[in-house]
Formats: structure tokens, sequence, C-alpha cells
């Protein structure tokens, strides 16, 4: 129903684009051709305030699928338009309708007919792109930038426009099918742990109000009824000052809520400093559960090799570098090299032997791998052949795979095709929908789970 919808709403958009070409060929009775102009021209208005109708979505949604459903008509009107012309010119059927056009070629006809098609085509282009640019989280910044600078290219423009619409409505299926998921999760109280979560991030961020390091993830749980806390640690320090910043927190989580225990979801080096704070501050009656992701429990050869090949004038500048800029975004004390040097496989090493896992405390773990190179951006896309030249297996972009499983295993997450998930994409940083793999439902799932073991 919807494709004879769509079949409808091309046709009445190329009939009045073309309609004084149109009736030249074929003039209709004199009765019906005012009637038929006004009852395109309002047709057309309405489709601009309201393309398509979208039940169930949010207002956001509901724009862009409008944007899509105007730059879809536009796109097939275009089409249309580019096989009806050379039509007209292999058949003369313009001279035969007017004979008056003598000798004149008829593609002086066609172009003043672009007068009328440009304008209201363009239009809907227009309303469409600015729908699509405003409402959509995913379409990458380089279609948009491509989008605004070529969109009057021929070919390429059309090439734009299917790589555009393709996105666009991957996009809203997927984003509206999770707002049914997220509606039954949180109908369910699916996320209400006994003890509230908190989570704690890597080395090299920071828990930022305006740029969350966990994305989407916080708001999805809390919809489903999680109460959710950050570890608050800063962005590169060694693990026994981060693990001590996060003690502090954890206990005014804890006053704060009233709750005997939490539970700890911690990713990359956050993992490190959650299990120190657990065996070595004391922390361990607290805590009820540690979910580690992309943890590298055992360490990250590649890093101990840049540190023991780069000259040490490089390695002293890339610190100074990070931490006046980390001082700058409101760090106390960030420590680079001190934070970088607690993630080499042999610190990590004796930092087991050290840190035994605590009677009491549920230990799980989870990791995700890259496919290729190309699976994330940059510097991802070069640190994963470090990590397969050095660890010689399949990793994130960062940690190897044996490196990250403690206590049980919860396997290795991975996305449909040659994707892969990488050591960002596992907490939604850069809130992307991976094709296979939805970040939110995974940690919904994994919390889930948490409440179902009673924690």
């Amino acid at each position: 129903m919807e494709y004879c919808k769509r079949f409808l709403r091309v046709l009445l958009v190329f009939v009045l684009a073309n309609l004084a070409l149109l009736e030249t060929l074929a003039p209709p009775p004199d009765w019906l051709t005012l009637p038929l102009l006004f009852g395109l021209l309002a047709y057309y208005l309405w489709f601009h305030i309201r393309p398509r109708r979208a039940k169930g979505a949010t207002h956001r949604l509901r724009a862009l699928l409008g944007g899509y459903e105007l730059l879809f008509v536009a796109f097939f009107v275009i089409l249309a338009e580019m096989a009806f012309y050379p039509l007209l010119l292999a058949t003369g059927a313009l001279h035969r309708a007017v004979p008056a056009l003598g000798a004149a070629p008829d593609w002086v006809f066609l172009a003043a007919n672009l007068l009328l098609f440009v304008p209201l085509v363009g239009a809907l282009l227009v309303n469409g792109f600015f729908r699509v640019l405003l409402t959509s989280k995913h379409l990458r910044v380089v279609w948009r930038v491509l989008l605004l600078l070529c969109w009057w290219v021929p070919l390429f423009n059309l090439y734009l426009f299917y790589r555009v619409l393709k996105a666009v409505r991957h996009e809203y299926y997927f984003e509206l099918s999770r707002l049914e998921n997220e509606a039954v999760h949180a109908e369910n109280r699916d996320c209400e742990t006994r003890y509230p979560i908190v989570l704690v991030h890597g080395i090299f961020f920071r828990d930022w109000q305006l740029v969350n390091y966990w994305g989407r993830i916080p708001r999805a749980l809390t919809r489903c009824g999680a109460t959710v806390f950050y570890g608050g640690q800063q962005s590169a320090l060694p693990v026994a000052q981060s693990a001590a910043e996060l003690a502090e927190r954890l206990r005014a989580v804890l006053r704060e809520t009233g709750a005997e225990k939490v539970n700890l979801i911690a990713h990359s080096k956050g993992g490190l400093d959650s299990r120190y704070a657990i065996t070595r501050l004391g922390l361990a009656p607290h805590v009820a559960s540690l979910t580690t992701v992309n943890t590298p429990h055992r360490g990250c050869i590649f890093a101990e090799e840049l540190l023991r090949t780069l000259p040490k004038g490089v390695i002293a500048w890339m610190e100074r570098r990070y931490n006046g800029l980390f001082r700058t975004l409101g760090d106390a004390s960030p420590d680079f090299l001190g934070g970088v040097r607690d993630l080499t496989r042999e610190n990590c090493l004796c930092f087991n032997r050290e840190t035994p896992d605590q009677e009491g405390v549920f230990y799980q773990s989870v990791m995700s791998t890259m496919q290729k190179p190309s699976s994330a951006g940059f510097p991802l896309n070069l640190t994963w052949h470090l990590v397969r030249k050095y660890d010689r297996e399949a990793n994130d972009g960062l940690v190897a795979r044996s490196s990250a499983e403690w206590g049980h295993f919860l396997g290795n997450l991975s996305a449909s095709g040659r994707r892969g998930v990488s050591h960002g994409d596992v907490v939604d940083l850069m809130r992307e929908d991976i094709p296979g793999f939805d970040v939110r439902e995974f940690y919904i799932g994994l919390v889930k789970g948490l409440k179902e073991k009673g924690f």
C-alpha cells in the first residue's frame, strides 16, 4: 500500500511540474483545467507541510521521515524527467502536438518547461535537505558536506540522494524499533536493579555533562528503570590514583542513595581502576558486581613496545601536550605517562598477582573486535595494525581479545558483515547505529541480567 501511495505522490508532483508541457501534449477539457491546477497546487503545498504520517514516532523522527519522503519524491520525479525529455525528443511528439512550433527545435520548449519544473522540485529538495540535516543524528558529516556542496552536480547528485535516502531510512526504522523495544523494557522496569549502576570510564576521557562518554546508553538505561551514576575519576592517572578517586565517588553514591552496594560497569582502564578499588581500597563489601568492557586485564603489548621504541623526547612532548590540555579541561593533576605505563603487559601481570578477585563480588567481562581497520576512524584504524602486530590476535583497536577476558566471560560482541565493533563503539562514543549491533539494547540486556541475578 505504501508503494502505491509513493507512486501517486511522484505522479502528482511530476504532473504539476510539467503541467504546461502536458497540457500542450494532451489538452484537458476547459472545465477541468482550473480545478486540476488548484487541486495539484493544494496537494503540493500540503505535501510540503505534512509529507507523510508516522504513527508512534517522536517529533524528531516524524520530521526526519518527512525529509526522507520529500527527497524520495523529488529524486524519482527527477529520474522520470530525465526519461521524459529524451522520449519527447526522440518521438517528435511536441511538433505533432503543436504545429506552430515550425522550425523551432523541441529543446527550446523543453527548456521553457524547466522554468516551472526547477523551482517546484527544487523547493521539495530544499525542504527535504533541511529536515534531514537538522533532525538526523546518524548521517555522517562527510555526506552532509557533500550534500550541501554537490547537490547541483549532474549524476553525482543522484548518487548522493541515494546514499542519503538509504542512511535516513535505516535511521528512521532503527530508531522506531528502538522506541518500541524501549517501551516494553520501560513498562517491565527491566533495568530497575536492586543496587544502583555506576558507569566507570576509561583512559583519556572524562565524565562531561555536555559530551557523555557513554553516548545514548545512560538515557536508555534510565528510561528502563535504572539508577545511573558515573565514576568521576580524572582522564589519565596511574591505576592506584584513579581507584582512590573512584572509591571516594562510590562512597558518595552509597551515602546519596542509601544503598548497601553498587553495580560497576567499567570500560577499558576503568575496569582496572574498579578492581583496585574493590580489592585494595576496601570496597568489596559495597560492590555487588563488576562488569568490565574491553578492559586490558593482561595489558597491551603494543603500548609496552611504543614506550620502549619511541624517542623519549617524543613521549615527553606528548605528555606535556596531553597534561596541559586536560588540565585546561578540568583535570586537577593529569598524568598521561603514569596512566599509559599501568597498561603495559608487565605492569598488568604484576597488578593481577597483587589484586585478586574478592569473594562476594560477581565478576564478568565482555569484549568486542574490529574486523578491519576501516571499522573505526583515527586513531583506532592505526592502532588496530599495531595490536595485530604485537599481540597477534583479534582486537578492538586497542585491546587484544584474550586480554579482556576476566571472571565470567560473556563473549565477543560482533556486527553483521565486516564492520566489527571498536573500542569506542562498545560505549557508543560516536553515537553510531551499527548494522547487527544495537549498543543500547546490549546494555539494557546486560543490566537486566544483573537484575535477574538479584543485584
